[in-house]
């Protein structure tokens, strides 16, 4: 019996280390479920209000795969928007599409100095860590954003894991994807956790709400400039 109470802490297979060609179906599946289980639209919805104050905005997202979520973003601004993708792995960032500058950074050591974007995000990437790191990730990011820290990831409970252990056996490409997206679900946030982590990171300010499909997004933003 899975306890939904608590927070899984095992590895992910992705993060772990897979062959090439597994990797890049698994990163297929990751953009199917962005598209068709509201991480777009979350993600879109969080963003727009401060991207639209500059005319060239700046957008940094963290841990972000193959990209598509911030090139959507650049193809929605008309391409106004500068978005800077970072992973930690260079092949995923191989499968990004054009129109976003890519870093392969750990999150721990990223080349940017403070208030370097107008717009920092972190998509389905915030519950890949446990424990102190967790607050720490947030410190970092936020520290980055000039105006908003928006935080897009996976509400834990019984409910999408029950419907995922039944329809991503048949709508995934990649056998990591069907164990990896279970583990996700296992490893996500509560609203309250979600909430006691930007606490624990002296984070002010943050809005977290519940969206479509079980996601929680979460907006930490700084007053706008004068």
């Amino acid at each position: 019996m899975i306890d939904f109470g608590r927070r899984a802490e095992d590895p992910e297979m992705l993060d772990e280390g897979v062959p090439a060609d597994e990797a890049v179906r698994s990163l297929a599946d990751l953009r199917f479920v962005n598209r068709w289980l509201g991480g777009r639209r979350s993600l879109v919805s969080a963003v727009g209000p401060f991207l639209r104050e500059r005319a060239r905005p700046r957008l940094l997202d963290v841990g972000c795969g193959s990209a598509d979520l911030p090139a959507l973003l650049v193809e929605r601004s008309g391409g106004k928007l500068l978005a800077v993708g970072v992973d930690i792995k260079l092949l995923h960032l191989r499968e990004a599409p054009p129109g976003v500058a890519r870093v392969v950074a750990d999150v721990r050591r990223l080349p940017f100095a403070p208030g370097s974007f107008d717009v920092v995000t972190a998509s389905l990437f915030l519950h890949h860590f446990n424990g102190p790191e967790v607050a720490e990730t947030l410190r970092t990011l936020y520290a980055l954003a000039r105006r908003a820290l928006v935080v897009n990831d996976l509400e834990r409970s019984i409910v999408p894991y029950t419907f995922a252990r039944l329809a991503f056996p048949w709508v995934l490409r990649s056998a990591v994807s069907v164990s990896d997206g279970l583990l996700s679900i296992r490893r996500a946030f509560t609203p309250r956790e979600l909430r006691a982590a930007f606490e624990e990171a002296g984070i002010p300010h943050v809005r977290i709400r519940s969206g479509f499909a079980y996601r929680l997004v979460a907006v930490a933003e700084r007053p706008a400039d004068k």
